[in-house]
């Protein structure tokens, strides 16, 4: 993956756009609280059979009969938690929230123009990923707070154990702008999943860790204090070796050089987590932000991170009680949110 490395310096360059704005700006810019989401939306696909990926399930004719009254019960309720992340803290919505598992750009307009949060008048940031399932991330975005100034989608190179092919899998989106008069950037990530088991998929996870990683170092070698926050759902825990030793992302008291600090990391020592199998609770869904962001003395910096797990998204009863409550459990429609919490930071 060092071949990468080169490149994303490069690519990093363009990235790093100067931006004028007088001081009194900045201290007005810094002077509130802005909420940094994460959310997967599991499974937002449109009723319509794309014939070049796998989505027939989600159609009106498919195993999960997706018709046009349930795409509009999943869009009201994906769009009222995404609207209401934060308000235990802030009460505002969230500033900028990354999203994976949409199927494409029309699912996310119909999400953002949801009476939930069409007064928040959120911006969209998307580029159609090679994935066969046709799911992508994503960045949504409120212009009264971030300025996009570039948009790059990074794609993952990894290849089948067995015939060597290519395996297409989402890119990762780099999103770099002014987030309230400063230089920020934000990776959107939604890493190989543990499909044939998490062993045998491990080579895929540690090979996104490292092209992430290359990003972040091209970042920070143009600008040592770069504001970078990588987010997403990595399919692995932040104690796996994707995540602690390729990614560098670890807890506060292990920091060191260039590491990142990996805020949710320090919420799954408590045995909390973003998703439930079998009774263990995974934190695949995590939020990242270079050191830089805990030292500031000036400008946005890190409060605190959350796991957003109100009731009204969990199983209230019976043997899954307290495990998120999704959309449909096999083929089974439950009505549901999604198999996984969303999580979400605090810059003051």
């Amino acid at each position: 993956m060092l071949k990468y490395r080169f490149v994303f310096v490069l690519l990093a360059s363009i990235t790093l756009l100067s931006s004028c704005f007088s001081s009194g700006e900045k201290n007005n810019a810094a002077s509130e609280s802005v909420v940094i989401g994460f959310y997967n939306l599991e499974n937002l696909f449109d009723t319509i059979d794309t014939p070049e990926v796998r989505d027939e399930e989600f159609t009106p004719k498919g195993k999960k009969a997706w018709d046009a009254e349930r795409y509009e019960v999943k869009l009201a309720n994906m769009s009222a938690i995404i609207g209401a992340l934060g308000d235990t803290v802030l009460n505002a919505g969230p500033a900028i929230i990354g999203l994976c598992e949409v199927e494409n750009r029309s699912v996310l307009e119909d999400l953002v123009n949801h009476p939930n949060l069409k007064a928040y008048n959120y911006q969209i940031v998307h580029q159609d990923s090679p994935d066969k399932r046709g799911i992508d991330v994503a960045l949504l975005y409120r212009s009264n707070y971030f300025k996009v100034d570039n948009v790059d989608a990074l794609p993952l190179y990894i290849y089948d154990q067995e015939d060597g092919a290519r395996v297409f899998t989402r890119d990762q989106l780099l999103v770099s702008g002014q987030l309230k008069g400063e230089q920020f950037h934000v990776v959107v990530n939604h890493w190989p999943s543990r499909y044939g088991g998490e062993e045998r998929s491990r080579p895929s996870r540690k090979a996104a860790a490292q092209l992430t990683r290359s990003i972040v170092d091209s970042l920070q070698t143009l600008d040592k204090d770069a504001n970078i926050i990588v987010m997403g759902d990595l399919n692995d825990d932040p104690n796996n070796v994707s995540v602690k030793d390729e990614l560098r992302a670890v807890v506060k008291n292990d920091l060191s050089g260039n590491d990142l600090y990996n805020p949710l990391a320090e919420k799954h020592q408590e045995g909390v987590g973003t998703l439930c199998y079998r009774g263990y609770w995974n934190m695949f869904d995590q939020i990242i932000i270079s050191q830089n962001l805990l030292n500031k003395t000036t400008g946005l910096r890190f409060r605190n991170a959350y796991i957003y797990d109100s009731e009204q998204l969990r199983e209230q009863d019976g043997k899954y009680k307290g495990y998120p409550l999704r959309t449909y459990v096999g083929n089974r429609y439950m009505g549901g949110y999604s198999d996984h919490f969303p999580v979400f930071i605090v810059l003051e």
